[in-house]
């Protein structure tokens, strides 16, 4: 019930957020907060069962304040390298593009997914496939090193630096 409650919350609050300004009661309508109130309930309705067991772990402070602190810290950082490296190689056309499979060593499906998506949200690199066998992921990268693929264990930090020890600490 707690869970239900607190997504139906914070489902009415991020409705209200999207909405301001746009009605007479305070700065909402109130039709805008009854379609928000009966949206919020859908919302906690029908993600009860999948976030029943996840929202503790989502909503420990410590891992929501190293979130931000990995979002405007090294993942923003890396995408504006990586944004400076995409147009350098397009202008140039140094560009030998191919798939790389890196194993981060992550073991949730939480880390795994933070780690695709920040790969994937870098330019230059895109999250193909993870093998749900050995959670390694297949990224295709638009400048594949051949030192990269030659030395064993591979030295994934070309591809996605930093994110996989960020990744762990977040969701593990």
């Amino acid at each position: 019930m707690a869970t239900f409650a607190t997504t139906a919350v914070l489902s009415f609050l991020l409705y209200l957020l999207l909405t301001t300004a746009s009605g007479a009661v305070l700065v909402w309508s109130s039709t805008e907060l009854l379609f928000g109130a009966a949206f919020a309930l859908m919302v906690a309705a029908m993600t009860r069962r999948i976030l029943h067991d996840k929202w503790p772990q989502i909503l420990n402070p410590r891992r929501l304040l190293l979130f931000i602190v990995y979002l405007f810290g090294p993942f923003l950082v890396a995408l504006a390298k990586a944004n400076f490296d995409v147009v350098y190689r397009v202008i140039t056309g140094r560009i030998n593009p191919g798939i790389v499979r890196i194993s981060p060593g992550l073991k949730t499906d939480s880390g795994i997914t933070l780690l695709a998506n920040s790969i994937t949200l870098t330019p230059g690199t895109l999250t193909v496939e993870v093998d749900e066998k050995t959670n390694d992921l297949y990224v295709h990268w638009i400048n594949v090193d051949e030192q990269v693929l030659t030395t064993s264990p591979r030295n994934y930090s070309q591809i996605c630096g930093g994110f996989p020890e960020w990744a762990r600490r977040i969701a593990e």
